[in-house]
């Protein structure tokens, strides 16, 4: 199992630079876990495509039933004193070190395209690049 941020989730369900990396990394590793927040992002990135004409609301509703089910059973709740802990020796977002404890907590890896995260954890994420790599 991997975690993986809301952005390699975008990336599966949405055309983007990176879907063939993300479809390759699906194979790789099928099961995917989250925070709980993951959900809120991904509706956000949704909405933005519902707004920008990219996609119908129909067809929006539709691929987050499809992303929910995939994570389904793989959502977590996360502790806010580890995460406000890591934002604060990072320096990143209290909602991308929520990813990071996650993965931290599980003893997984974090997969990313996360600029500053992969800098900042470098103990803990990993580019899809890495992982398919390694994996």
């Amino acid at each position: 199992m991997i975690v993986v941020d809301t952005n390699v989730i975008s990336y599966f369900y949405l055309s983007s630079e990176y879907s063939e990396l993300a479809e390759q990394l699906f194979k790789k590793m099928p099961y995917w876990a989250a925070p709980i927040l993951w959900r809120s992002e991904f509706r956000n990135v949704l909405s933005f495509y519902i707004r920008k004409k990219i996609l119908n609301l129909h067809d929006a509703i539709s691929i987050f039933e499809e992303a929910a089910t995939l994570l389904q059973d793989n959502e977590y709740e996360i502790n806010s004193f580890q995460v406000l802990t890591l934002s604060h020796s990072s320096g990143c977002s209290a909602y991308d070190c929520e990813f990071v404890n996650l993965a931290q907590n599980m003893d997984i890896p974090l997969v990313t395209m996360d600029k500053k995260i992969l800098g900042r954890f470098r103990e803990t994420a990993v580019s899809i690049e890495e992982y398919i790599q390694k994996h």
